[in-house]
């Protein structure tokens, strides 16, 4: 344990010692090996971890996995497309928007799937998020340096 933390120390100070020089990516490689979790590097341990979060702390493993999974990939095909009218010249109309549309609906899917998983319902959520963003603008207004600073407990 001694070694690998000695090891670690010397790949970040190989890594951060001159920011000019290019990166051994070896060496990079190597970094991310050892600050990888074991679930996220062993198959076995992925399914240990699983197993026990299923078993002890009844979590929805299943959902919860086909929500996260299926949120990012569906908010990057909607992002596909926001990239592809602002930066590419497709066009902003009906079949666009509709298309849009047709992503957000995924994406309502997978979200249904986690207000399974977490037993919950989405006006839970919204009232949840109502309160985070009335404490965060107490004056109900965005606020630019409320917005990047945050105080403790608000995530």
């Amino acid at each position: 344990m001694i070694t690998k933390k000695r090891n670690l120390k010397n790949h970040l100070r190989d890594l951060n010692s001159n920011m000019t020089q290019v990166i051994d990516t070896n060496k990079y490689i190597e970094f991310v090996r050892q600050t990888t979790s074991p679930a996220s590097s062993d198959f076995a341990q992925l399914l240990t971890r699983l197993t026990e979060l299923e078993a002890t702390a009844d979590a929805d493993v299943p959902r919860l996995l086909t929500a996260s999974l299926g949120m990012s990939a569906e908010a990057g095909e909607f992002t596909e497309v926001v990239k592809k009218i602002f930066l590419q010249g497709k066009p902003y109309n009906e079949d666009n928007a509709f298309h849009l549309k047709r992503e957000l609906g995924d994406i309502c899917w997978y979200l249904a799937q986690a207000l399974m998983a977490l037993d919950t319902n989405f006006e839970e959520i919204l009232k949840m998020n109502y309160e985070k963003l009335s404490a965060r603008y107490p004056e109900g207004t965005f606020d630019v340096y409320r917005s990047e600073n945050r105080v403790e407990g608000d995530l």
